[in-house]
């Protein structure tokens, strides 16, 4: 479950420095896909925060997962962008790995540039990122390989910000096993229900396509939900 550059947006929507939260989500895949996601987590646990500075700001987030009996694993993203100058433009650093019980997820590194914008109240915000993607041969049977990344991202408060709808897109490069490249499509669009300030009640629907590795009967796409609770310190 991958989460989003909009939080650091939003906070800078907020007029804040700096931003963090906590979600709690309970995942309905393996009971969509009770075959192919047979081994999917039901309970995932994310923590955000964004910092900006005079330079730029840095964003991360760790997702942990959690069976009945075992932390199954953690997936993490940190990045790092430099404000160019006052029109939105951004040069983006990031890196993304995680691993879990049986080993490492393939870990990436990327480098490109982003454009950040929002509207006059900041009740709408976007950036669009792309990005030079290098894969690292993280574990047998994985091959280091170059990739590209074009990231869309965008958030929206609306009733009075009792709503908030944001989320991000991503398409790359991937690679099959036998080394041929494949177009992954991965968006995670999110809706809250901001109860306070703090507290909000939403969902996140993962939609993919050459994302999930499935060798049950070659299904490529998947929409995945969750019923999620949010915490914003």
């Amino acid at each position: 479950m991958k989460k989003f550059f909009s939080i650091a947006l939003l906070a800078v929507a907020a007029m804040s420095a700096s931003a963090q939260n906590v979600q709690l989500h309970y995942d309905f895949g393996r009971n969509f896909y009770s075959d192919e996601e047979a081994g999917r987590q039901k309970v995932t646990l994310t923590l955000e925060q964004f910092k900006a500075d005079q330079w730029g700001s840095w964003f991360y987030f760790v997702d942990i997962d959690f069976s009945r009996k075992f932390t199954e694993g953690a997936y993490g993203e940190i990045s790092r962008e430099f404000n160019i100058g006052k029109k939105g433009f951004a040069a983006h650093v990031e890196y993304d790995g995680g691993l879990n019980r049986f080993g490492s997820f393939q870990q990436a590194a990327l480098v490109g540039a982003a454009w950040n914008g929002h509207n006059a109240d900041f009740s709408k915000t976007y950036s669009v990122q792309l990005m030079y993607k290098r894969f690292f041969k993280s574990y047998d049977n994985t091959n280091a390989y170059n990739s590209v990344q074009l990231t869309g991202v965008w958030g929206l408060n609306f009733a009075n910000k009792k709503g908030t709808f944001s989320g991000f897109i991503d398409f790359w490069r991937g690679e099959k096993a036998d080394g041929h490249g494949q177009l992954v499509l991965l968006t995670e669009p999110q809706l809250w229900y901001n109860a306070t300030e703090h507290f909000s009640i939403g969902t996140e629907v993962e939609v993919s396509n050459n994302f999930i590795y499935n060798t049950y009967n070659d299904k490529k796409f998947f929409i995945n939900p969750t019923l999620a609770v949010k915490w914003n310190f």
